[in-house]
């Protein structure tokens, strides 16, 4: 990777900013180098960087009659008979208690001490500190955030404090009408003076107040949150109007009475959305553009640029939008002194007016929106005031969805500092504790400590996001690791290096020159070939050459460089009855040519007896009718036809696989209990009866996807992984590699479970014997590997959920994804094979398939040429440092043609063209691993071509020494007949 020096150069960094340049972002992001871009930046954040998190009063302080509070807006609206739209089924009501912190200060300070961050967000209660709205002050709500304030200091925790988060005084609603009266800035002046006096030498950051977005749309337009008032867009523009003309005030107010002293800065909490154009057309940029506009410009511009509203939305709303004065546009513009965001699950996907999206995409990049910013506002400092996701309300102490958005945002927030400039000096989760969440009411959760809300004391209880944020912040990021490294090195000689396809294409039409007609040319009339009728020449035996098909994709396979190829074959079109009363010996032909011509250019061939297809399972259709693998008869039908498949094509292949990719996923036990059966009653066959003779090795192929803890720091999850690893892979491969029997995991699980469906929970037993075939049934390990998948214990999800196995299947929205939404994570094949070492000991393992899918745009083979190269670093870790006795690895897949959109050669318009990725592989190969300038010299030995057909000089090695004496003595004969002939001429001369 390069320095993230030399791609902020490449990348670009932004001019400097002024209205409507925010809109080269998104042609900016779709031309960045992929999937460079995209890739985890291992990196850490700035000297200095500001970690914490936050909390509003209404969401967590809870206390709503104590301490000569006042009501709220929020206390009026959540008592009201409905309930809040989205909120959960009856319990607690609104904030009345909420998570409890205003009777647990040092509760919740505690809970910052542990996280380690370097500040808190808070709000202060307008009704608490002012129950009427206006003076006199309430004495006990001063005193509780002096508390605050105090304990805060003496744990060095910086405060950033909120003025108002949406919770007015409910008697200023009542006798003014909320913020839709011109009143109500000059209150709110007067409140933030008095928190100014009171709380201003202990406080460096101040926030006037939070989302006016939310506050003036949703409060005074729609209805949807208080004070409830239905007044439309008229009412929504008119309120907003009021609360740019009140955070002016409040910022002048401390610029010119309190700044010189207390030396602190004030800005507004601005929350925004993040749009993307359905296409990349002129016209769909503009619109997204409006729809920030829309949002976040209808506060910032005027704050940041020139203090009036977006000219989108003057133009387009006309009598609607208020209009200020010149002095007032003065007044307003520049009344922050840092640009304050928040971003994240209260706007996104859910209080964003659908109107303002003008028909474009919803997304939620963080880093595009920073970059934005930065453009369109002349490069301001920008401090995340508010930034996290959300999971279910059932959801107690493995967050694993939550950790995963964290990691996201917090990742392109680094990428906004390292490659695009962007000046982001602080972050602050959300939330410190789960809480009352607005129109979502406790359906949701978004706290880094968990809140039992039925119980009475409301402890708190760490999830494991928080051990997630507290690593973050104690190492400033995520710090470059050395098993993130790529290593030097190379593989040993004799590694296999191959490439898969499931079937090869196989075209058994005759060539032109085995036709025994007889033609003549009509040079007269037609031009054309005429066949002669009743004549007929003598034919020839068939040449291996007289397939065309079969001289392509050899040419293709030597184009790579492979050592090993590697294809199943048709058990239903071989034996298409199942049995050997009918044999397809022009397919069998087909196959032994094929084999024979790889060998002739020294590539192994890899033959699969049986590999799972979607049709009849590729079963020959007497046996797919009859149950299949459920029937026993089909594991001696299996044997019969390996025992074939030997016979006639042995003297070609000596790399067996029996089965290849056996499905668990769609596998019952009994099948799958026939199918152990099968597989070790043909190695054994092999073993007997052809081993000697053939020399060659057998096993069998299984598909081992790696899974992950979505928590690592959960033994809950650990349990659950370990558990999917049993039923995906040790199912089949405990009895084969280990001590000829089931995972006792999987039998302790089935037993748990049975009593739900004992028939279909059952898992059958081997016998004695049974077992004795079945173990060590191998010769390697081969395995197939993709992706690697990340698994919970607790319930998010009900489409991810497996009921079956209790799993919850998570998605690390920070890992690279090809097209299909495959993950790739080049760590796991390490692990995976890590784990094959310790569960199995150090057998010969082969990776025979790892491969990506791509799109239709080829710059998705960039992403093959990435996945590539890491997974078979990745594998060379397993070998260099882990010791695993790896022997060989496959590419998946051969071409497009047999597996469409992961083969190395596309195939378009009856033409194989390579991609970029198939050169990748062969430098890999032709470098066998990754060489460096410290790599030791291999010196491999020239290999020697296979020669098949020397097998009957081998086998007869008497006959030819005799034919050699009795050539011998011939040339000896002559030579003395020769010799003495000449000396009796010369005697008579």
């Amino acid at each position: 990777l390069l320095p993230p020096l030399l791609l902020l150069l490449l990348w670009g960094r932004p001019g400097l900013g002024a209205p409507g340049q925010g809109a080269g972002t998104w042609s900016r992001f779709v031309r960045l180098p992929y999937p460079q871009d995209q890739l985890f930046l291992h990196d850490t954040f700035p000297d200095g960087f500001l970690w914490g998190a936050g909390s509003a009063a209404y969401q967590t302080e809870g206390g709503w009659r104590q301490g000569g509070k006042g009501a709220s807006v929020w206390d009026t609206f959540s008592h009201r008979p409905a309930t809040p739209p989205g909120a959960a089924p009856p319990g607690p009501v609104g904030g009345d208690v909420a998570s409890d912190s205003y009777n647990n200060l040092f509760r919740d300070v505690e809970a910052l001490r542990r996280l380690g961050v370097s500040h808190y967000r808070f709000s202060l209660s307008w009704a608490r500190l002012l129950p009427n709205g206006t003076a006199p002050p309430n004495p006990a709500g001063l005193a509780h955030y002096g508390r605050l304030l105090a304990r805060l200091r003496e744990l060095g925790v910086e405060p950033v404090v909120t003025l108002y988060h949406w919770d007015l005084p409910q008697a200023l609603q009542d006798a003014f009408g909320g913020w839709v009266s011109p009143v109500l800035p000059r209150l709110f002046r007067d409140y933030a003076e008095l928190c100014f006096r009171h709380f201003g030498g202990q406080v460096r950051y101040w926030l006037t107040m939070d989302n006016p977005y939310v506050v003036a749309w949703h409060g005074y337009g729609t209805g949807r949150l208080p004070p409830g008032v239905r007044g439309g867009p008229r009412l929504g523009y008119l309120a907003a109007h009021h609360l740019l003309q009140a955070h002016a005030k409040v910022w002048h107010l401390y610029n010119d009475h309190f700044r010189p002293a207390q030396r602190g800065k004030v800005s507004i909490a601005l929350s925004s959305h993040w749009i993307k154009p359905q296409q990349m057309t002129e016209k769909n940029i503009k619109e997204c553009q409006k729809s920030l506009d829309f949002v976040l410009g209808w506060f910032a511009k005027p704050i940041f640029i020139d203090g009036d509203y977006p000219e989108s939305m003057r133009s387009n709303l006309s009598s609607l939008l208020p209009e200020f004065s010149e002095a007032e546009k003065k007044y307003i513009q520049g009344t922050a002194d840092f640009f304050a965001l928040s971003f994240g699950a209260t706007l996104s996907f859910q209080l964003l007016d659908s109107h303002m999206k003008f028909r474009q995409l919803e997304s939620i990049s963080l880093r595009q929106l920073l970059y934005w910013i930065n453009s369109e506002y002349n490069n301001p400092q920008i401090f995340i005031v508010e930034n996290s996701w959300f999971v279910s309300g059932t959801t107690k102490k493995d967050d694993a969805k939550y950790i995963y958005y964290l990691k996201k945002f917090i990742m392109e927030t680094l990428k906004a500092i390292r490659y695009d400039g962007v000046n982001v000096f602080g972050y602050t989760v959300w939330s410190l504790l789960d809480g009352f969440e607005w129109h979502r009411g406790y359906s949701i959760r978004r706290g880094l400590f968990y809140v039992d809300f039925q119980s009475h004391d409301k402890k708190l209880m760490p999830k494991s996001s928080v051990l997630f944020y507290q690593k973050l912040v104690e190492k400033n990021g995520f710090p470059p690791l050395p098993e993130n490294q790529p290593i030097e090195g190379v593989f040993p000689c004799d590694f296999a290096w191959g490439i898969v396809d499931n079937y090869i294409q196989v075209d058994t039409t005759p060539a032109q020159f085995l036709d025994s007609s007889v033609y003549v040319w009509d040079i007269h009339q037609t031009k054309k070939l005429i066949k002669v009728d009743g004549v007929y020449a003598s034919k020839r035996k068939r040449h291996c050459a007289d397939f065309a098909a079969i001289r392509l994709q050899v040419s293709l396979l030597q184009e790579m460089h492979v050592t090993h190829f590697h294809f199943s074959l048709k058990w239903s079109l071989i034996l298409p009855l199942g049995n050997l009363s009918l044999i397809n010996h022009t397919l069998v032909h087909y196959y032994q040519c094929f084999a024979s011509e790889l060998l002739r250019v020294n590539i192994t061939p890899v033959v699969a007896l049986w590999q799972p297809m979607i049709e009849n399972q590729e079963l020959p259709v007497s046996l797919a009718k009859y149950g299949a693998w459920e029937n026993a008869e089909t594991v001696q039908a299996f044997v019969e036809y390996a025992r074939f498949c030997f016979t006639n094509l042995g003297d070609h292949v000596k790399f067996w696989i029996t089965m290849n990719e056996p499905s668990v996923k769609n596998l019952t036990y009994t099948a799958g209990h026939n199918l152990l059966k099968a597989h070790a009653k043909v190695w054994h066959l092999y073993d007997k009866d052809f081993r000697r003779s053939q020399k060659g090795k057998i096993s069998i192929a299984l598909q081992a996807d790696w899974v992950e803890p979505a928590c690592p720091f959960s033994r809950n999850d650990q349990e659950v992984a370990a558990r999917i690893l049993e039923f995906d892979i040790g199912w089949l491969a405990e009895p084969i590699f280990g001590n000829g029997d089931y995972p006792e995991v999987m039998r302790a699980w089935l037993h748990r479970i049975s009593g739900v469906d004992l028939y279909n929970f059952h898992l059958p037993y081997f016998s004695e014997d049974e077992k004795k075939l079945i173990q060590g049934s191998f010769d390697f390990f081969a395995l197939s590997h993709y992706t690697t998948t990340l698994v919970g214990s607790e319930k998010e999800d009900a489409v991810k959920y497996d009921h079956y196995l209790e799993v919850q299947m998570i998605n690390d929205i920070t890992w690279l994804h090809s097209p299909s939404r495959a993950a790739v994570v080049p760590w796991g094949l390490r692990k995976l094979l890590k784990w094959v070492k310790s569960k199995y000991g150090n057998i010969p393992i082969y990776v025979m398939a790892n491969g990506i899918d791509d799109g239709q745009n080829m710059v998705h083979d960039k992403l093959r040429v990435y996945y590539i190269q890491n997974y078979v670093n990745e594998a060379l870790k397993a070998y260099a440092l882990d010791d695993v006795n790896l022997q060989g690895y496959f590419v998946y897949s051969f071409n497009d043609k047999t597996a469409p959109k992961y083969g190395l050669y596309s195939y378009v318009a009856n033409q194989y063209e390579p991609k970029p990725s198939l050169k990748h592989y062969r430098e890999i190969i032709g470098n066998n691993g990754f060489p460096g300038p410290g790599t030791p010299e291999l010196l491999c030995p020239e290999e020697v071509a296979p020669c098949p057909e020397c097998r009957f000089f081998r086998t007869r090695k008497s006959l030819l020494a005799f034919i050699s004496f009795i050539f011998v003595a011939f040339i000896v004969t002559i030579f003395f007949i020769t010799y003495y002939s000449k000396r009796v001429e010369r005697r008579y001369k």
